[in-house]
Formats: structure tokens, C-alpha cells, sequence
């Protein structure tokens, strides 16, 4: 049973619509690629906040705004 964990910060907007196109987009990827039977894939979305989650060393706000003044 294949297990596909997608993490995103949680920004409010992401729709549920695109939450379900990651989720189709998963399981399609895992069928088409590994020939894994879509009924038993299983896909989870976390929505991270945003003090959560840090990049380079840094929390990501800070991250994007170094980013931002390169």
C-alpha cells in the first residue's frame, strides 16, 4: 500500500479543489510510474503553519524575504 505524504504551509489558499488535484495527481503518478493499484494508495495533505516551517536556516517568512532581496 503505498503511503505519499504532501506538506504545504498552511496559507489558506489552497483550495479543496487543488487539494484533490494533488491527491488524483499522487495516486496517478504512483499508477502510471510503479503500476500501483489506486485503491489502496493512500494519500495525506499537512498543512504546516508557517512558524513550522523554516528554510536555509531560517523561518520561512524570513527565508522569503532574504530570497526577495537577492
Amino acid at each position: 500500500m503505498p503511503y505519499v505524504n504532501i506538506k504545504i504551509t498552511k496559507e489558506g489558499n489552497i483550495t479543496k479543489e487543488q487539494k484533490a488535484a494533488l491527491i488524483k495527481g499522487a495516486t496517478d503518478l504512483l499508477v502510471n510510474v510503479l503500476h500501483k493499484n489506486p485503491a489502496s494508495t493512500v494519500v495525506v495533505i499537512d498543512e504546516v503553519d508557517l512558524d513550522n516551517w523554516g528554510l536555509g536556516g531560517d523561518p520561512i517568512l524570513v527565508a522569503r524575504e532574504k530570497n526577495k532581496k537577492k
